[in-house]
């Protein structure tokens, strides 16, 4: 769902980084006076496992793949503040360094994936868990949510293109809300079985503070990282080659030929690939691999920046 470049509009495009940089400096703020210690080192292993994830393109019929989100899976175990500055550092990494989505369509792509995704997703979640209590009710809610904040999202999308005269509003809501119902059914199941792992470990999460051995958060932190950087070196160069849901409605109704023949700013591994690696596998896992260590030690920057003030007027407010 990563928009290019040239498929939305210069006023469409600056109205959305306005929005984009209004919910990113919120979540900051928020990060900046509510979240805890512990969430430093959880932060970049999110990141890292969400840069990874999203290169493995699942198939979902018609020629047509999907990939995770992970917006409402970082909200979940995070909290929504924390899951936008994870999925802007991701975004931003992809853009930047990739060319996966457009320099000029940035702030859209933060907009739809990481504020509405992130902040609209966990309140679907936080509704519904409200009801449905318990670990199941909990697994439920974000499966849920999950499904509904990829949804929300492509139809952000349809009404961005809408508003640049890419596509008409009654062509490209039905398309994208309707293909990405599909994806969002393994948006769903992805973020069901993490969550469910994480909740099996014993490990710390959001709403779960109970103590845990220190020996055990170390072995998460440990060999979560490994497991992003698996998951990019040695599974994500056998995703699904079809093209997104974006990629498949904009071949359907058209425009494809609207996205920019040349970037708007030159990246130094487009399309994951490396210079001078002759094989495409290899290339992609190795860009992959260099994605995730970059976006891991950036979120970790960020909540190391964010948290020394939270750790510091939180005795202040005990006391």
């Amino acid at each position: 769902m990563h928009i290019p470049d040239g498929f939305i509009d210069a006023k469409t495009a600056i109205a959305a980084a306005a929005l984009s940089a209004a919910g990113v400096g919120l979540a900051l703020r928020q990060a900046r006076r509510h979240m805890p210690r512990k969430n430093v080192p959880l932060m970049g292993l999110a990141a890292a496992f969400i840069f990874a994830a999203q290169m493995l393109n699942f198939p979902v019929g018609a020629g047509t793949s999907g990939h995770l989100i992970g917006a409402v899976l970082a909200s979940v175990l995070l909290g929504p503040a924390a899951a936008v500055i994870v999925m802007t550092a991701v975004l931003s990494v992809q853009c930047l360094l990739f060319a996966d989505g457009g320099v000029s369509a940035l702030g859209a792509n933060i907009f739809n994936m990481a504020v509405m995704g992130s902040i609209g997703g966990y309140g679907i979640y936080a509704a519904v868990h409200r009801f449905c209590g318990g670990a199941r009710g909990r697994l439920l809610a974000a499966a849920f949510a999950s499904w509904c904040s990829t949804v929300l999202a492509s139809i952000c999308c349809a009404g961005e293109l809408a508003c640049s005269g890419t596509v008409p509003w009654g062509a490209g809501f039905p398309a994208m809300a309707g293909v990405h119902m599909v994806i969002g059914l393994g948006e769903a199941l992805i973020t069901a079985m993490v969550i469910a792992a994480v909740d099996r470990s014993g490990f710390q999460t959001r709403e779960n503070d109970q103590a845990v051995p220190a020996g055990h958060y170390g072995e998460i932190l440990t060999f979560g990282p490994l497991i992003a950087l698996g998951l990019a070196l040695f599974v994500s160069p056998f995703a699904s080659p079809w093209p997104d849901g974006l990629e498949k409605v904009a071949a359907m109704l058209g425009f494809e030929h609207k996205a920019a023949a040349q970037p708007v700013l030159a990246s130094p591994f487009a399309d994951y690939r490396i210079p001078g690696v002759t094989s495409a596998p290899a290339a992609t896992a190795f860009a992959g691999a260099v994605g995730t260590v970059v976006v891991f030690l950036l979120s970790l920057l960020l909540a190391r920046t964010l948290s020394p003030v939270s750790a510091e007027r939180r005795p202040a407010a005990q006391g």
